[in-house]
C-alpha cells in the first residue's frame, strides 16, 4: 500500500494554541475532523491515520520544538518506511500574507525554524505547503507576531485557505506534488 506522511508544524501545549505559528496543527486538526479521525499520543508526535482511494496517510503533528521538528519527521518517515517524495508539510510563513498559500516541491526553509531542522536532517527536497500568516508586525516584534493568537477577523481570511489546505493534501495524495501545484498555486496569491 502506498503511504504519504502529512507533517503539520506548530508547538505543543494550550498555550500555542490557535497562534499563528501553529497554523500547521490547525489545517491537519480541520483534516482529521473532516474524515473523522483521532489524534493518538505516540513518539515524537501526535499521529492520526486515515485512508484516500487505497492509499495510507499519515498525519504528525510533532511534540518536539519547533527547531526540532526534523527529529519527528525523519522518525516516522524511517519507522513507515514511507519515501521522502510522499512527504508533505505544512507550515505558518510570515513572508506570505494571511489567507494566502504557496504549494512547493522542494527548496529553502525560508527562514522558518522547523523546515530549517528538518532539512538539516533529510534535505530540502520535500513538498511543503506554506501558509501565510502576514507580517503587520514592528521591526524587532517577529515572535511576538507568530507566536499571537488568531483573532475573529483574522480568522474569517484564513478559515478558507485551511479548507483549501485540506483539499491541497487530498489532491498530493492521489494526484502528486506537480498536478497539486498547477491547480493550487494560482488559487493561493493574495
Amino acid at each position: 500500500m502506498d503511504k504519504y506522511l502529512i507533517v503539520g508544524l506548530g508547538n505543543i501545549g494550550d498555550e500555542y494554541e490557535n497562534t499563528r505559528h501553529n497554523t500547521g496543527f490547525m489545517v491537519l486538526d480541520a483534516f482529521a475532523k473532516a474524515s473523522n479521525i483521532v489524534f493518538a499520543d505516540k513518539r515524537y508526535g501526535f499521529v492520526a491515520e486515515t485512508s484516500l482511494k487505497g492509499r495510507k496517510v499519515i498525519l504528525l503533528k510533532p511534540s518536539t520544538y519547533m527547531n526540532l521538528s526534523g527529529n519527528a519527521v525523519r522518525y516516522w518517515l524511517n519507522q513507515e518506511k514511507i519515501d521522502q517524495s510522499r512527504l508533505l508539510v505544512i507550515s505558518d510563513d510570515v513572508a506570505l500574507p494571511l489567507g494566502a498559500f504557496r504549494l512547493k516541491a522542494g527548496g529553502s526553509n525560508g527562514g522558518h525554524n522547523g523546515l530549517g531542522h528538518i532539512q538539516q536532517l533529510i534535505g530540502q527536497n520535500y513538498a511543503r505547503l506554506r501558509m501565510g500568516i502576514g507580517n503587520d508586525f514592528p521591526r524587532g516584534m517577529q515572535v511576538d507576531w507568530v507566536l499571537g493568537k488568531y483573532d475573529e477577523e483574522d480568522m474569517k481570511i484564513l478559515q478558507p485557505s485551511i479548507d483549501t489546505a485540506c483539499e491541497i493534501i487530498k489532491s498530493f495524495v492521489l494526484a502528486g506534488i506537480d498536478l497539486t501545484m498547477n491547480q493550487y498555486n494560482k488559487l493561493g496569491k493574495k
